[in-house]
């Protein structure tokens, strides 16, 4: 086991002294955040400052991919920068994860580990030791982003047992996301068993691209699925069509039945399982203290987005947005059109964001309602402070440890842990030191 330790420093809301990071070092990333070849100079990174900057500077240095497109209300992009107070460590707790997706705390604290590409599934304890792979998963699509992505247990898993997971499904013709469930049963050989399939993705299309699968379990034991529109443009176009579930966000019963309160139940041209459209990948969702879904999603070059969900919203994609095509060519007519939501926060250059927490612990007393986003392109622990639902502070954490962010998830102690995605991926957990 190795400890990382990073100091930080008090100044005040709105000033920062950047963390020491050049865009030279960042590795090359399409626009879902994976590895790719060299691209143009066009390919523009998101580039912290690294060194001190006046009151009121954003965190981000570089320029927007999309000049012309303006904040529609100020504060929307380039939040003033700002620098945690509370001097904290971060400690590798495990290694030797194959590309880990996601983190899911069971009730004895051990952790549920996914691994993307290989359709892997662990039990990891707090000294890190790992289990055999869980026995009894179906087979996943793994190639470039498809594979075993988010894990959950169930709102009753004291009594049922039962674990959640989404995946790349294999099906004749193509491909789509599932969420499957099954009871998790302990031991030497973990294993689950009565596996049931409990939703799929329609239509099945042939793309290993844009599938979304972050799972949000409500307080009232609904379950939210976010979706992608597969990023070919033949899905690209239905991400606004209530006829399909690509660019979507869905709710469900855990059992898979659809509430009766969703939006657009009793439409004939609507799924009913469709809570809110017009999305393009959302690889990160949380709930807020008073419920509320938030989500942050993968723009093209520029234009990640934060959005809170509302039932039945649109939120634009491809219509409107910040970004452009990483050839330069135009996406969107407008930032802005009749009947679409605007982002709450939007990000040119990218993030590229997966994994969201809202910090509701007391390790860090400062951080309490902050939103902490991975990012991938990046390679940072993206912090937001809010006010009234507007970003009002930016700040990136962990550029020292040089590694695209995955999953970052708040775990009952009050840490954070944090999966890095890489051939050789960790498990790092990061407490006030």
């Amino acid at each position: 086991m190795r400890a990382f330790l990073t100091t930080v420093a008090c100044t005040t809301l709105l000033s920062i002294a950047g963390s020491a990071y050049g865009q030279a070092t960042r590795k090359p990333t399409d626009q879902s955040g994976n590895l790719a070849p060299d691209r143009a100079a066009g390919s523009q990174q998101s580039v912290p400052l690294d060194e001190p900057v006046p009151t009121g500077a954003p965190v981000e240095t570089a320029p927007p991919n999309v000049p012309e497109f303006k904040p529609a209300f100020a504060g929307q992009t380039r939040a003033p920068a700002v620098k945690t107070r509370t001097p904290f460590q971060v400690t590798e707790v495990a290694s030797g994860f194959n590309h880990p997706w996601a983190i899911a705390f069971l009730p004895d604290r051990r952790m549920l580990v996914t691994e993307k590409p290989t359709g892997k599934l662990f039990i990891v304890t707090s000294q890190g030791k790992k289990s055999a792979p869980v026995e009894g998963l179906p087979p996943v699509d793994g190639r470039n982003q498809g594979g075993l992505l988010d894990v959950e247990i169930g709102p009753d898993y004291a009594t049922s047992g039962l674990i959640y997971w989404s995946y790349y499904e294999p099906r004749e013709g193509g491909n789509g996301l599932a969420v499957a469930r099954a009871k998790l049963v302990d031991g030497a050989k973990p294993r689950v068993e009565g596996l049931k399939v409990i939703f799929r993705m329609q239509p099945t299309l042939d793309s290993t691209l844009h599938a979304g699968g972050r799972l949000v379990f409500t307080p009232d034991g609904m379950l939210f699925i976010t979706l992608g529109e597969r990023s070919v443009l033949e899905g690209r176009v239905q991400a606004r069509d209530l006829k399909s579930d690509f660019g979507k966000i869905v709710r469900i019963r855990p059992d898979g039945s659809i509430p009766q309160d969703n939006p657009f139940v009793g439409r004939k041209d609507a799924r009913p399982e469709i809570w809110s459209l017009g999305h393009r990948n959302i690889l990160s969702a949380a709930l807020d203290s008073r419920g509320r879904l938030w989500e942050v999603e993968m723009g093209p070059r520029g234009g990640d987005e934060l959005n809170l969900i509302e039932p039945g919203k649109d939120y634009g994609w491809p219509t409107i947005g910040y970004g452009e095509e990483y050839s330069g060519a135009r996406i969107h007519k407008s930032t802005q059109g009749p009947g679409m939501e605007q982002p709450v926060y939007y990000w040119d250059p990218v993030i590229s964001p997966s994994g969201m927490t809202i910090y509701s612990g007391d390790l860090f007393p400062e951080w309490k309602g902050n939103f902490f986003i991975g990012g991938l392109s990046s390679q940072a622990l993206v912090r937001l402070v809010l006010k009234n639902d507007r970003v009002v502070g930016e700040e990136r954490l962990l550029l020292d440890q040089d590694s695209r962010i995955r999953e970052v998830v708040q775990g009952p102690e009050g840490a954070l842990y944090l999966l890095t995605d890489e051939r050789n991926g960790r498990l790092l957990k990061l407490t006030p030191r």
